[in-house]
């Protein structure tokens, strides 16, 4: 593979695959989509017209395309595994959106797979690419708080607090649904990021809003079985082998809520990162600190981690830095983080909290 010359990516999944995933890909320099799959030809058609980009419903058909060195997994969670699965046998390099399975023996599988290929996985935790929390996690890595003592994260989003909202794969927990898979995969994988793994974990799951309407317009309603509120209290495991006591609340039906709020607390400081921005989930982010007994302070944010570009959506600024680390991992044939390891661990801690709850 050359150094000069971009990874060709397929995008499989049109719906945050061509909204968030595309501009990504144009935008970085070591990436350039290639192709997008979609089982609906009419979906695929419509995509393929919008973008100019080739495509097929026929996922065999791209991964046999010479073009095709990597894909872009988007799909809603339920196929994720099986097309995975299918592009890591046809030598395909992945980046794959989270929850990466429906559970972590698949994940653990999908490792196992990669690593006997090869191949390079990718796991879409932007929020490690986000740069008010690269500054934090450079704060905590330089022990500016000290040894933590608590942490709290409160995720109280509004995004299906309308319970006309139509019901869709995120109503269905046998495929994906629910909020743990949403918010909490990328909850457990900034803990273990910012502090340390995950020894033990609790959760009390619920659904608030438990029938929604179909979306074929004919106003039956539908049975929801997923969580749209989680509630979970976690041991992590500190940089010197300390108990860290953790909370976690996520829910995604709280009419004002107050957004992401995460909370640091350590023996010499505290640091708090939060956002109530309800219509993205990365712009609107400010970080306070505070040393000693002294009020807490907003930091500036540190012109080191800003992006060289930005967009209306937040989310492609990010997505664009993973994909370049994603690219790089590919090209110097290392590990790429966040990858699998990351992703099993993530989607260990959402089997556990719902096996507990």
């Amino acid at each position: 593979m050359s150094v000069h010359r971009p990874i060709g990516v397929a995008i499989a999944g049109l719906g945050f695959g061509q909204a968030v995933h595309l501009p990504a890909l144009n935008a970085c320099s070591g990436t350039v989509p290639v192709a997008l799959w979609h089982p609906r030809h009419d979906r695929l058609e419509a995509a393929c017209q919008q973008t100019g980009l080739p495509g097929s419903s026929d996922f065999d058909a791209i991964l046999a395309d010479p073009r095709v060195e990597a894909v872009v997994i988007a799909t809603p969670p339920a196929p994720r595994a099986e097309l995975a699965r299918r592009a890591l046998e046809a030598g395909k390099h992945l980046l794959l959106e989270k929850p990466v399975t429906l559970n972590a023996d698949a994940a653990e599988a999908l490792q196992r797979l990669a690593l006997q290929r090869g191949l390079s996985v990718a796991v879409d935790f932007e929020y490690r690419a986000v740069p008010l929390f690269q500054q934090l996690q450079e704060l905590l890595a330089g022990g500016v708080l000290g040894e933590p003592v608590l942490v709290k994260l409160d995720w109280l989003m509004g995004s299906r607090a309308d319970p006309a909202r139509p019901w869709s794969w995120y109503s269905d927990a046998a495929a994906g649904g629910g909020v743990i898979g949403a918010l909490g995969t990328h909850a457990f994988d900034l803990m273990h990021w910012l502090v340390g793994p995950t020894r033990t974990l609790q959760a009390q799951l619920s659904t608030a809003i438990r029938e929604r309407p179909l979306a074929d317009g004919s106003g039956r309603q539908a049975p929801v079985d997923a969580e749209d509120i989680a509630l979970l209290q976690l041991e992590l495991e500190g940089a010197d082998g300390q108990a860290v006591p953790a909370q976690i609340n996520l829910a995604s039906v709280t009419r004002r809520g107050r957004g992401c709020w995460l909370e640091i607390y350590g023996r010499e400081g505290t640091a708090v990162l939060g956002s109530d921005n309800q219509t993205d989930y990365v712009h609107g982010f400010n970080l306070w600190l505070s040393r000693g007994g002294e009020p807490l302070r907003r930091l500036e944010p540190d012109p080191r981690w800003a992006f060289a570009r930005t967009w209306a959506d937040g989310r492609i600024a990010p997505l664009e830095r993973l994909h370049s680390w994603w690219s790089a991992a590919i090209r110097e044939q290392r590990p790429m983080v966040p990858g699998l390891t990351e992703g099993v661990a993530s989607q260990r801690c959402c089997d556990l909290a719902r096996r507990s709850s």
